[in-house]
């Protein structure tokens, strides 16, 4: 399941599931199914455009990266220069003062594109060791700075993705650190109050570093599965963090010190993807692996199902995008 709010509309919320596409545009009471052309590949993840909201990215495992213009009623391949054998894309970041630049991590390495998506370029120098790249994060003072989590740790640049340098130093284990599947890094997210305080979390637990990946140490006191797929940071109080786990979603308020279960209302605790609301954080999502999606509003006191219902057919109107 793949996850995606409107950065300036907290109606309208993007979900995407094993078997479609869905939109909704009233906070999650109805959903609109969308036939696209999409229809025969696994969406991975899903970006919303902060610059321009009418476009929205869609990573696939199957054919790369597709587009919509027009907050998803449409939808075109954009797999300029993307090598041939470049089919799964897991996730986007965006530029945050050049809108036509964007990061993608992929199976075979780390991509840019500096024309909005069109065209596609290799960024992946110093990093021959490892070329299936699970997450980036960009550091929110420094966009020439970037983390990338991969199946052998984490990398990092300094210079808009000319160059990586792997950064595992209290991730990996000596002997251990030249392994291409030496620790999968699922989840990354960037502090951003706090230079160089960066979060991962991995097949095998949670680290934090507060001097930019120059050193790792782990992070685990409260939680009950070493195995993370997704993390959040609140942007408004980055003290306040969610892990999703094998066994629940896991929530700290003292910088990841500590952590307890967020989990009464989960009638499935193998949670796969979480996004927060942009203008609200405590307005939490969470994609379960067997039960669909589920909202908390209370951050993450409590959690309701939010079932992805057909909206009920009307007359035609112009689309909210």
């Amino acid at each position: 399941m793949a996850i995606a709010p409107h950065p300036r509309n907290p109606d309208i919320l993007y979900v995407a599931t094993n078997e479609s596409l869905y939109k909704t545009r009233d906070g999650g009471a109805t959903w609109s199914k969308m036939t696209t052309d999409l229809s025969s590949f696994r969406v991975l993840t899903l970006s919303v455009d902060p610059h321009s909201p009418s476009n929205v990215l869609a990573g696939t495992m199957g054919d790369a990266v597709y587009k919509s213009p027009d907050g998803g009623q449409s939808w075109t391949p954009h797999n300029g220069g993307l090598k041939e054998h470049v089919s799964v894309v897991n996730q986007f970041v965006f530029h945050p003062t050049d809108p036509d630049i964007i990061y993608a991590a992929t199976t075979v390495g780390v991509f840019r594109s500096k024309d909005g998506g069109r065209l596609w370029e290799e960024r992946m120098y110093g990093m021959k060791e490892v070329h299936y790249v699970v997450t980036l994060a960009m550091d929110p003072h420094n966009p020439d700075v970037m983390y990338a989590g991969t199946t052998g740790g984490v990398y990092k640049t300094t210079d808009g993705t000319a160059h990586w340098d792997r950064v595992n130093n209290g991730l990996i284990p000596m002997e251990k650190l030249d392994a291409a599947m030496a620790l999968g890094v699922n989840s990354l997210v960037t502090d951003p109050a706090k230079p160089g305080t960066v979060y991962a979390g991995t097949t095998n637990g949670l680290f934090k570093t507060t001097d930019a990946a120059a050193s790792w140490r782990r992070i685990e006191k409260g939680l009950t599965d070493n195995y993370v797929s997704v993390l959040l940071i609140d942007p408004t109080n980055p003290n306040i963090l969610y892990a999703g786990t094998r066994k629940g979603v896991h929530k700290t308020t003292d910088g990841g010190e500590t952590w307890g279960p967020s989990n009464e209302g989960l009638t499935t605790l193998n949670i796969r993807a979480m996004a927060l609301s942009p203008l609200n954080p405590q307005i939490v999502y969470a994609g379960t692996n067997g039960s669909g999606l589920f909202r908390s509003t209370d951050g993450a006191k409590t959690w309701t199902h939010v079932p992805l219902t057909p909206a009920p057919k009307a007359s035609p109107t112009a689309p909210t995008i």
